[in-house]
């Protein structure tokens, strides 16, 4: 019951600030609904001071919620299924090579850049780091992160092929961070003889290659099951069956479970969706994105509600403001010296870089990344640092990226929002 009562006060909740910023705020849905729950939050702290009972008790609720387990583990295959679906394939696979550098290169030379730099920083505010805990923020920083890139590229309306190599790129570039993440985790908590190259490799076959196996395994045996029938109740019930059921399989097999996800997605959007009737296709479609939608909100009520529990002092503030610059300096260098070795095959211009770089949202993944970490772990710095980033990130980045992509002539047509007229 007790898991219930949080599931239903973190809707109520999300139902509550969807609404007040519909009505009044009119920012986007999640960028809105986080803030709403950020002023909740530090209004509940200032309460929490005085122990008012209601207050306590939700602190205590959010406290027992394994951020972790919902996000990884529950949350983000529905969001990434919903994501990919509606990714148009054809586009994607004309942009392969530029988002595949992103999701691998771009991830591991971030990583480096933001871990070493993070290394040399540190010890300037007091608070040095073993060299391989910099470089584990570095990894569970550097994936952008696919929910927050996905909702707010909606209202922007940038260029298509644009948004394909930030979506394409924030849909695959996890399962390398989490093969670096593991690799890494592996090395602070054993030393770095357990973590050898035949040990990273094996860890990324197992993750990577075969994610994407499984994946276009499961999505092929969906778009065949689909094509047979026409019946929406039963295509949707199917395709809920992959991503709970592909997403249980993959964790069993010990692979990726977002990546077998996402060329699920891609190979159910391309190909299932056409193979369904109009009246199929309109309603899964319309599903999938009412749960996008929900989901989304509720993940952002989470993240604004995490302050409830989080100490973040003000070195960390200060720390995080800093570092809140060398991720941004991170990010731009790992954009562009892999698009500049690509540079003779694809051509890219100043502008696109500034928007691939400001594009590059964190969010709930590395949230939940650094709440996994063990408490005999620098855990309670690593997790004020990435709060801090993901913050700006959502809110600073995230508000300001369709004006940027507007102001460079990058945008295909009005935000969304006042196309529908509101």
């Amino acid at each position: 019951m007790e898991l219930y009562n949080t599931f239903a006060l973190l809707l109520v909740v999300a139902a509550s600030f969807g609404y007040l910023n519909h009505r009044f705020l009119r920012l986007p849905a999640t960028i809105g609904i986080m803030v709403l729950a950020l002023i909740f939050s530090l209004g509940a702290v200032a309460l929490g001071e005085l122990q008012v009972p209601w207050v306590m008790q939700v602190s205590e609720m959010v406290r027992n919620l394994d951020f972790h387990a919902v996000v990884m583990q529950v949350m983000l295959s529905f969001l990434l299924f919903a994501g990919a679906i509606h990714v148009d394939v054809r586009a994607l696979g004309s942009q392969r090579l530029p988002v595949a550098a992103l999701a691998s290169a771009g991830t591991i030379l971030s990583t480096l850049l933001i871990g070493t730099t993070l290394y040399w920083l540190l010890p300037v505010f007091g608070m040095p780091l073993d060299y391989v805990y910099c470089l584990l923020f570095g990894a569970l920083i550097s994936p952008t992160d696919p929910i927050a890139v996905m909702g707010i590229l909606k209202e922007a309306r940038i260029d298509k092929i644009l948004e394909i190599k930030i979506v394409g790129e924030s849909l695959f570039n996890d399962g390398i961070a989490v093969v670096l993440f593991v690799s890494l985790f592996q090395i602070a908590e054993a030393g770095r003889e357990a973590a050898t190259l035949s040990v990273v490799g094996q860890l990324f076959l197992r993750e990577v290659v075969g994610g994407l196996a499984l994946g276009a395994v499961l999505g092929y045996a969906t778009y065949r099951a689909l094509r047979t029938i026409d019946n929406y109740q039963v295509e949707v019930l199917i395709t809920l069956a992959l991503v709970m059921g592909g997403t249980a399989l993959a964790a069993s097999l010990h692979t990726s479970a977002p990546l077998v996800i996402v060329v699920a997605g891609l190979i159910v959007g391309s190909k299932g969706r056409q193979a369904s009737s109009d009246e199929s296709r309109d309603y899964l479609d319309k599903f999938w994105e009412v749960l996008d939608e929900i989901l989304n909100a509720v993940l952002f009520v989470l993240i604004g509600l995490e302050l409830l529990v989080l100490r973040i002092s003000r070195t960390t503030l200060l720390i995080g403001a800093v570092t809140i610059g060398v991720v941004l300096l991170g990010r731009l260098l790992s954009v562009a010296v892999p698009l500049g070795l690509l540079r003779r095959w694809y051509f890219f211009d100043r502008p696109t870089l500034r928007i691939l770089t400001w594009g590059g949202l964190r969010g709930g993944i590395s949230v939940a990344l650094a709440l996994s970490l063990p408490d005999t772990m620098p855990r309670e710095l690593i997790v004020g640092i990435t709060y801090v980033v993901v913050i700006f990130s959502i809110i600073v980045q995230g508000l300001s990226l369709g004006p940027l992509v507007k102001h460079l002539g990058l945008s295909t047509g009005p935000p969304a929002s006042e196309e529908s007229g509101h």
